[in-house]
C-alpha cells in the first residue's frame, strides 16, 4: 500500500522487450534503499524490483500491466514518479493507493494559476463515476483532490512543491495518464451494484 506522497523520480534508463511483457531499468537513488523483491510503485503502477543497484533497479512487467497502464508506452529518458510502500509505523499523509491502476486518461487542458498549475483530465466512464469533489485521486501516482468535477472531466490543482519534485513538471495536454480511483469509493460501489442487482435494477459503468 502506497500514500501517493512521492518519494523522488527515477528515469527509464532501458526497455527491453520480452514475449512475457518487458523489462524496465530505472536510474534513481531510491534503489540504495531497495531489496530484491520489494515493491516500488512506478508512476503509480504497483511493481517488483528484481534487481536493486545503488543507482537504480530493474522490474519486470506483466503484459497485462502494459495493456492497462501507461507503462507500455515507456521509452529511455522518460522521467517517473517513485514511491516505496507506506511502512506500518509511518504517519499517513495523502490516501490509501493500491498501486492497481484503474485505467488511464487524458490530459486536455493545463494551465498556470499564480504559483500553482490546474490540470484538466478525462478519466473512463467507469472511473468517473468514482469520483466526488474534494475526494482524492491517484494521478500517475501522486495524491491529489478532486477541485471540480464535470461529467467525465476532473480538474486537479498542483501546488508549486509538487510541480517540482515530481514528474508532473513535464507533463503536457494530449498526455495519457495512470488513474487510480479512491479504493473507498470502490467498495461503495460494488455494494450498491450488488444491492441494485438483488432488486432487480441495473447500473452502468463499474470498471
Amino acid at each position: 500500500m502506497f500514500t501517493g506522497l512521492i518519494e523522488g523520480t527515477g528515469s527509464i534508463e532501458r526497455v527491453e522487450a520480452r514475449e512475457s511483457g518487458c523489462v524496465l531499468s530505472v536510474a534513481t537513488p531510491i534503489g540504495a534503499e531497495l531489496a530484491p523483491g520489494d515493491s516500488i510503485a512506478v508512476n503509480g503502477v504497483c511493481l517488483t524490483a528484481t534487481t536493486p543497484r545503488s543507482d537504480g533497479f530493474v522490474v519486470d512487467v506483466s503484459p497485462e500491466t502494459l495493456r492497462v497502464t501507461t507503462l507500455g508506452a515507456f521509452a529511455a529518458g522518460r522521467i517517473v514518479n517513485l514511491e516505496r510502500p507506506l511502512r506500518a509505523d509511518a504517519r499517513l499523509g495523502g490516501h490509501f493507493v493500491l498501486g492497481h491502476v484503474d485505467g488511464v486518461g487524458r490530459i486536455r487542458a493545463l494551465r498556470k494559476d499564480g504559483a500553482s498549475y490546474w490540470f484538466d483530465i478525462e478519466a473512463p466512464a467507469g472511473i468517473a463515476r468514482l469520483l466526488i469533489e474534494k475526494g482524492s485521486i491517484a494521478v500517475d501516482g501522486v495524491s491529489l483532490t478532486v477541485a471540480k468535477l464535470d461529467g467525465s472531466v476532473f480538474g486537479v490543482q498542483i501546488v508549486p512543491f509538487t510541480w517540482q519534485h515530481t514528474a508532473v513538471a513535464f507533463a503536457k495536454p494530449g498526455d495519457p495518464v495512470n488513474l487510480e480511483a479512491d479504493v473507498l469509493g470502490k467498495y461503495v460501489a460494488r455494494l450498491m451494484d450488488e444491492q441494485a442487482a438483488a432488486r432487480g435494477e441495473t447500473r452502468t459503468g463499474t470498471p
